[in-house]
């Protein structure tokens, strides 16, 4: 008999802690690991600690291993809030129906990459295009990244009227899987082009992570919509609106900083990347 009570009261608390998580008042979030993991959790901790003293309930971080990872993560409802590129974003509203995009940076609506090479490439910055990496071995960063994958591929497409794989002339192209290790991988000559991220470039830069005179800066994209926060309808409509305005009111530069969005965050919708929708279906990168 104890041990049926005891049975019966351990599925009691597992079915409280379930509906405790979707009824909103726990909030657990993930991100795109689109850098270096350890830098991250260090950052995220600190989104975490301001959301939980804005929003009174327990939050946690959960890292992803990699943009798929994080994609799924938030369509199981393990995470029930996730910081995602423009692409990831489309991916997982398209799965999860009632899912919004409540947040983004300023500079988002208008972001955009660079397209870099190593100095030996024997390339120079320019206006136009940088056709000169034709046949040179290249690397984006996650097959699933709208700054490293997507958009650098339809410019590729758009300037060349060839599919990367054409453009590079069967040399070796790859995914570094994110866009810090796309550029360490140019500036270490391991590959002779890359397409990044520009504000992890000029972070690396800024922190002498890579050399702009040896990872050298092409060409810079023109705009496009890409990172954004995206809730989850489990969080119910109450919840994601505090949630939303405890987003757009961030202040303290620290934590700014840490999403690499010192600018500061504006409301986001889902309307925001219809033009990017469109895109990666024509594409083939979301169905």
């Amino acid at each position: 008999m104890k041990k049926l009570v005891s049975l019966i009261l351990l599925l009691s608390a597992s079915s409280c802690s379930g509906e405790t998580e979707a009824n909103g008042t726990e909030l657990r979030f993930s991100a795109i690991p689109d850098q270096n993991s350890t830098e991250l959790t260090e950052k995220y901790g600190q989104i975490a600690a301001y959301l939980e003293g804005e929003l009174g309930i327990p939050v946690t971080y959960v890292p992803s291993s990699d943009y798929s990872a994080s994609v799924e993560a938030f369509k199981s409802g393990d995470v029930q809030l996730a910081w995602f590129g423009g692409l990831t974003g489309l991916r997982a509203r398209a799965a999860v129906p009632g899912a919004r995009a409540i947040a983004q940076g300023t500079v988002d609506p208008n972001y955009k990459s660079y397209f870099i090479a190593h100095k030996d490439a024997g390339l120079s910055p320019a206006a136009d295009f940088p056709k000169g990496l034709s046949g040179k071995t290249f690397t984006f960063g996650s097959e699933s990244s709208t700054s490293g994958r997507l958009m650098p591929e339809y410019f590729i497409r758009q300037e060349t009227g060839q599919s990367p794989q054409d453009f590079f002339a069967g040399e070796e192209m790859s995914f570094s899987g994110d866009h810090s290790k796309t550029a360490a991988l140019v500036n270490a000559g391991t590959y002779q082009g890359g397409a990044v991220n520009y504000k992890v470039y000029n972070s690396m830069v800024a922190e002498g992570k890579i050399d702009p005179a040896v990872c050298v800066k092409l060409w810079e994209t023109p705009g496009y919509p890409d990172y954004n926060w995206t809730a989850h309808p489990d969080l119910g409509e109450e919840l994601i609106e505090k949630l939303q305005a405890a987003l757009i009111g961030m202040e303290d530069p620290a934590l700014l900083k840490a999403l690499q969005r010192p600018e500061g965050i504006i409301a986001a919708s889902n309307e925001d990347f219809a033009p990017l929708e469109d895109l990666a279906r024509e594409l083939k990168l979301l169905r």
